[in-house]
């Protein structure tokens, strides 16, 4: 039995999409030119635009595709502040949780602040409140992301929002952990957000291509120079990855998750899995994503549980594959003070809301010999 349980890392691809993807790949024009191949690309392009910018309830104006969702968090970041003293015009605060790539483009800014989370992950806003009104003369620009894919904590992105904007602020807003499992509107987060980024292969699409919106009146400096996307995001489009984030925007339905599969492994843990405990917020206090389980096991190493399980057919991991082939403490774990000793001890279980309950019964079952067998060679 195979049962893949790192939906959160990557998800993949639709039947319907990998059809789509299969008849875009004989429109080879370059969607800069303009005989009839290149136009045919640049419908292509088009449509997925309008697609995109429907699904977040925003519009196709706003809507830049990148190569990637780190990309898109860099360009957020660095298409308006620098590390040159006289070229900075903002303060950068980043959330210590960030994903790695929003949270090393802050830090290669000047002036740039880690704010501080509480236990489960969450931005601690009266906190943020009092270090934006410590501010020098410079704008503050915020970076924090509306979910922390690791450990599934969600953030209140209206309050942090209303916090900046009481301060003349900027905020951006990585959603790609966010977006698979709550619907974004920018109709209503257009109020408070200026930058918003997520990454199309967390959404059933290809790998190589992401999403960056943002406010029109708002200026980016590109990180890559050229004519395309307004300059904004030079270089020539990814024409068949595009297509596959638009057909699966078009066809995603959030009616399907659900945090049932997640909570029937949870329960089983906490009844048979003796000194585990969950990591990040609490099940019942609606601040964490319906697909996330992030568990820690005392006493077992992450590494050996994971590889272990995937000898038995699951798939996990032990937190964001970006960071998957690094030892180093986790800094999602050390910032929300996680004992140092736990730190290696954990793993993620990501659903799809899809598994039957034979599977889900074959993983607690699993997860506990395992857990067990492990256990048992430290003694």
């Amino acid at each position: 039995m195979q049962i893949y349980l790192d939906h959160a890392g990557t998800t993949p691809l639709s039947p319907a999409v990998k059809d789509y993807v299969i008849q875009t790949l004989d429109q080879y024009g370059n969607p800069s030119s303009l005989h009839s191949r290149g136009k045919a690309a640049g419908w292509i392009i088009d449509a997925a635009r309008q697609s995109v910018a429907a699904f977040i309830r925003g519009k196709p104006e706003e809507i830049y595709f990148t190569p990637s969702g780190s990309a898109s968090n860099t360009l957020a970041v660095k298409g308006l502040a620098s590390e040159n003293p006289s070229g900075n015009r903002y303060d950068v605060f980043c959330s210590p949780t960030a994903h790695k790539s929003m949270l090393k483009a802050c830090e290669s800014c000047l002036g740039h602040t880690l704010l501080e989370v509480d236990s489960t992950g969450k931005i601690n806003i009266p906190r943020l409140e009092d270090i934006l009104s410590r501010q020098s003369s410079r704008r503050p620009l915020v970076c924090v992301e509306a979910a922390n894919s690791e450990i599934g904590t969600v953030n209140d992105i209206a309050g942090i929002g209303l916090a900046v904007g009481r301060h003349g602020g900027l905020l951006a807003v990585d959603a790609t952990g966010y977006i698979p499992y709550r619907q974004v509107d920018m109709d209503s987060w257009g109020n408070y957000v200026d930058i918003l980024t997520f990454s199309g292969h967390k959404l059933h699409a290809l790998k190589g291509v992401g999403v960056l919106w943002k406010r029109k009146s708002l200026s980016l400096k590109p990180l890559i120079y050229g004519s395309q996307q307004d300059g904004i995001v030079s270089g020539t489009e990814n024409v068949t990855g595009i297509a596959s984030l638009g057909k699966a925007v078009e066809e995603y339905d959030y009616s399907l998750v659900s945090p049932h599969n997640r909570d029937y492994v949870h329960e089983y843990i906490r009844q048979h899995i003796p000194g585990s405990y969950l990591v990040g917020a609490p099940m019942e206090s609606g601040d964490r994503l319906p697909h996330n389980l992030y568990i820690c096991f005392p006493e077992v190493d992450g590494d050996s549980l994971m590889l272990l399980l995937d000898k038995n057919g699951i798939q996990v991991s032990t937190g964001s594959a970006c960071n998957s082939r690094e030892r180093s403490a986790s800094a999602v774990l050390t910032a929300i003070g996680m004992k140092k000793e736990d730190i290696h001890s954990c793993i993620r279980l990501s659903f799809s809301g899809q598994e039957t309950k034979e599977e889900l019964d074959y993983v607690c079952e699993t997860l506990e010999r395992c857990v067990g067998l492990l256990r048992s060679l430290n003694t």
